[in-house]
């Protein structure tokens, strides 16, 4: 038996080469992780979560690009601002939606008996298209139209959520389309121009501009984009406002232009 190994001296100093040599390896090792960090040698490892981030940033960068190419950014800025501040403005409506109404009951009764609007009556006064147009109105529906145009196109010529103005045959045919349209939106195929187009969420309604602000952007792309047709009045609007709460109307319930 080595009689060196019960030595109490010697198993401190074996003790203590052993934590000395652990404690270079360690420190070793801190210096090749932290030169590795600086220098990038190891690079980064990406996490489901970055993956994801990089579908994301890529598919609203390609989104990005294909906005800037129909609005810019200042458009969509003066769009946004200016549909905000109408919808903060605007005194809340109570609307009756039939699928609402209680069968049977004083609404639903009253809502029967209500005669429809005679469409005949308002697009038949049709005034000379040729007939100067007030300035002030239009101004009105200029300033209208700066909502519309985001689908639309600020001059018209239609865009990726919206079809043509210009040349459009529904826009210069009867009024009662245009104040439907406004008022209660538009779904499902439409043909302008011999092109059918079909936009998945179609039109929204317009309800909560004014019957002055409804008929002032009627006449303003009625008159403007190279169209020409007769002015659109608050009373032919008015006449209409019945429609408000109704589903989106659909190409078949208009009056083929």
């Amino acid at each position: 038996m080595d009689p060196t190994r019960d030595n109490p001296l010697i198993r401190i100093k074996a003790f203590i080469d052993g934590l000395g040599i652990f404690t270079l390896f360690a420190v070793i090792l801190l210096l090749i992780v932290g030169a590795g960090a600086i220098f990038g040698w190891f690079g980064k490892t990406e996490t489901p979560e970055d993956a994801a981030g990089d579908i994301r940033y890529g598919i609203r960068k390609e989104i990005d690009s294909a906005q800037a190419t129909v609005l810019t950014k200042e458009q969509i800025s003066a769009v946004v601002g200016d549909v905000a501040g109408k919808l903060a403005s605007s005194k809340p409506l109570a609307i009756e939606k039939p699928e609402q109404i209680v069968p049977g009951s004083d609404t639903a009764k009253k809502l029967a008996e209500a005669p429809a609007a005679d469409l005949g009556s308002i697009d038949a006064p049709a005034a000379d298209a040729d007939a100067p147009i007030d300035p002030a109105v239009m101004e009105i529906g200029k300033a209208q139209f700066m909502v519309c145009g985001a689908c639309h196109g600020q001059n018209g010529e239609g865009g990726p959520a919206g079809p043509p103005l210009a040349g459009s045959e529904w826009v210069t045919g009867p009024v009662s389309n245009l104040v439907i349209i406004q008022l209660r939106g538009l779904k499902g195929p439409i043909t302008v121009a011999g092109k059918v187009y079909n936009f998945p969420a179609g039109m929204t309604p317009m309800a909560y501009q004014t019957d002055e602000q409804i008929a002032g952007v009627l006449t303003y792309i009625r008159n403007s984009f190279g169209n020409k047709a007769s002015a659109v009045k608050p009373e032919q609007v008015t006449a209409l406002r019945g429609e408000v709460g109704k589903p989106q109307a659909t190409v078949e319930e208009l009056t083929k232009p």
